[in-house]
């Protein structure tokens, strides 16, 4: 069969390939692939930037964000032939942390967990994959045209149950949220702070285009102006950082109203020095109570979320959300970025 294929650490590797067919082992389910999303840690690998093969082997097959219909699965098990899943991307380390252990695998401690499509286990851009049954989550067939959403879904879903953990250390009833960035992380962020009943902002620096007006018809208000200068305005009770931009970051930690709560989810590349005056940062977090966490991954629990979160979302705004869709023998067009992209997704 045909997958998208690459040598991690080797820029220009990408490449469709052919592969073994996959076998269904006892527990698995068989899937013939619909879609997979190609996001910014795809692109980084496919840069040469991170990524390993299994072992043994020089190629990994890419991709994390998955969806796809069950061919085959086991008897006794809760799928069936036909049901739209979607594949968990990380497994927990063979020998287990404290946090693997427990379920909480998206926090592992000791390093050793294994990813689809990014980490020792070949992703889902193949025309067909196996998934174990404990790392399916099935979907509602409604969901066909978008559920490849659902893996960035949970990353924001995760986030916002972190900030809501990390409020109830006492009486915390938000009401202003601000995300920055509208790239499909922040704009899912914004769509699950408006499901929660919050006044929702978006900061991002293009003024036109489709994430200005889907950030509009969420019924959340859109801003390109500095960051110091909005928050100032909004004073938000909760920030979602979905850029990984530096003086985004500070801006952010500096920002917030008096116990304010900070969710960390882009990664920044090293190497981008700023002048910061921690002094004025520290004594700020210290004095206001306020918190910053960093949030990365979703465990099962956080698909689940994800899952109800897209469920109960307009059908019409989660489709504009998939802006380009390109088969998969024309990837490159989908690796490189155009103007009006939100999300782009590999089609099988």
């Amino acid at each position: 069969m045909r997958a998208l294929t690459l040598k991690p650490g080797t820029p220009g590797s990408l490449a469709v390939t052919d592969v073994p067919d996959p076998q269904a082992g006892t527990g698995d389910l068989l899937v013939d692939a619909l879609a997979t999303g190609v996001c910014g840690t795809d692109r980084e690998i496919a840069a040469g930037d991170y990524g390993w093969a299994p072992p043994g082997r020089d190629r990994l097959v890419l991709g994390h964000e998955s969806l796809g219909r069950v061919r085959t699965a086991p008897k006794g098990s809760d799928f069936t032939e036909g049901d739209l899943v979607v594949g968990v991307v990380r497994r927990p380390d063979p020998e287990p942390c404290g946090a693997c252990a427990h379920g909480e695998f998206d926090m592992c401690r000791n390093g050793g967990y294994t990813e689809r499509g990014i980490k020792q286990i070949d992703g889902f851009a193949s025309e067909q994959w196996t998934v174990e049954t404990d790392y399916a989550v099935k979907l509602d067939p409604a969901l066909e045209e978008v559920g490849v959403l659902l893996e960035p879904t949970t990353v924001v879903a995760k986030a916002w149950e972190q900030v809501e953990r990390v409020g109830q250390r006492a009486w915390f009833e938000p009401q202003r949220v601000l995300v920055t960035g509208a790239g499909p992380v922040g704009l899912l962020a914004a769509l699950l702070g408006v499901q929660r009943g919050l006044d929702v902002h978006v900061l991002d620096q293009v003024r036109g285009g489709p994430k200005v007006q889907l950030v509009h018809d969420l019924g959340a208000s859109y801003h390109w102006s500095d960051i110091d200068a909005v928050t100032d305005r909004i004073k938000p009770d909760v920030v979602i950082e979905a850029t990984g931009v530096p003086h985004l970051v500070f801006g952010a930690m500096a920002g917030t109203a008096t116990y304010g709560v900070v969710c960390l989810t882009g990664v920044s590349a090293v190497g981008h020095r700023l002048r910061v005056d921690a002094g004025e940062l520290n004594r700020d977090i210290v004095l206001e109570n306020d918190a910053v966490v960093g949030s990365v991954n979703a465990n099962l629990r956080h698909y689940a979320q994800a899952a109800d979160a897209l469920a109960s979302a307009d059908r019409g705004w989660l489709e504009r959300m998939v802006s380009r869709r390109v088969p998969l023998a024309d990837f490159a067009s989908a690796f490189t970025p155009q103007d009006d992209d939100v999300k782009v997704a590999l089609t099988f």
